[in-house]
């Protein structure tokens, strides 16, 4: 499959129109259910591809945040024959009380992946977890940029960033 055909794929099995609140608070009209594309293995599989594209070999560690980028993380790691973690939204208050779960270390240079991006709030969070651990995030990459301020924060923050598609890619005006 290739990215053309990725795009197409995600958007007929995860394009949904009306209004919807978006984790960031904004408001719009068409919402892409991430676990919808995410829950299909032939768009999961080459999503793991794409996201080793993106790969250097310096990167020793792929990391998603709980919960849309663990399937993600995952694909990506069985790809790349690289361990992986998850980077939970809040601590359990129960057994570890971990924010990682999985091995992160200091000196581990990572590959955060994202499922979409809007203002990258979720992502940053994550991205602070981990640098917090004494690890580097060499980059962060998601699924879909909706454009709407991810780049923007997420490289003010000083994070290299890209993504495997955006809104425009989808054919989406808004």
């Amino acid at each position: 499959m290739d990215k053309q055909q990725l795009t197409k794929r995600i958007k007929e099995v995860a394009y949904l129109e009306g209004d919807f609140v978006l984790r960031s608070g904004k408001r719009s009209k068409y919402y892409m259910d991430k676990y919808l594309f995410e829950t299909q293995p032939d768009v999961l599989r080459q999503l793991g591809k794409e996201f080793c594209r993106h790969l250097t070999k310096d990167v020793t560690l792929i990391a998603g945040a709980e919960l849309g980028g663990v399937a993600l993380a995952a694909a990506t790691a069985m790809e790349a024959n690289k361990p992986w973690i998850i980077v939970r939204n809040s601590k359990k208050d129960y057994g570890t009380s971990k924010m990682v779960e999985g091995v992160l270390k200091a000196g581990d240079v990572v590959l955060l992946v994202e499922d979409i991006a809007t203002t990258g709030g979720q992502v940053l969070e994550a991205a602070r977890i981990i640098t917090e651990a004494g690890a580097t995030v060499k980059k962060i990459v998601c699924v879909i940029d909706r454009k709407q301020g991810a780049r923007e924060n997420i490289e003010g923050a000083g994070f290299v960033f890209d993504s495997i598609i955006t809104k425009e890619d989808l054919g989406i005006v808004d």
